[in-house]
């Protein structure tokens, strides 16, 4: 019983250490699709944090090899990034498609998808892609 506690717990802190990175690719993904690219600023609007703080994040995806960043440039996904950033989206869309087909609001299922897309296992979305009728 202990153990099986402890293999849950030490799952969800995996996944928490891998949200900032997989809220970072999915948002610099989505901010090139509307706006054609990505500044360092058009992240710290997105996140409503600081310059600096974004900074620091993008610094440490670069050396994690899923951004590209260079002084006065935009930030851009490496392969690995935009990887990440599509699986990110399609876990996003399942997660948000299937809290809303339960009866959840959209306002509501929109924010709470934001957390649960990165908790849930492979596993549980492909349960969700069922229950929605997507076998893909």
């Amino acid at each position: 019983m202990v153990s099986e506690r402890s293999v849950a717990f030490s799952q969800t802190r995996s996944r928490h250490a891998n949200e900032t990175a997989e809220d970072y690719v999915e948002a610099v993904m989505e901010l090139i699709e509307e706006f054609g690219e990505c500044r360092v600023l058009d992240l710290a609007r997105y996140f409503n944090v600081s310059h600096v703080t974004v900074s620091r994040i993008v610094k440490r995806l670069h050396d994690e090899k899923l951004l590209r960043s260079r002084p006065y440039r935009p930030v851009e996904l490496t392969p690995e990034g935009t990887k990440l950033a599509k699986r990110v989206k399609e876990r996003h869309k399942i997660v948000l498609d299937f809290l809303i087909k339960l009866g959840v609001d959209e306002a509501n299922a929109k924010i709470d998808s934001e957390g649960i897309e990165h908790h849930v296992s492979s596993t549980t979305i492909d349960a969700m892609k069922i229950f929605l009728g997507n076998k893909s």
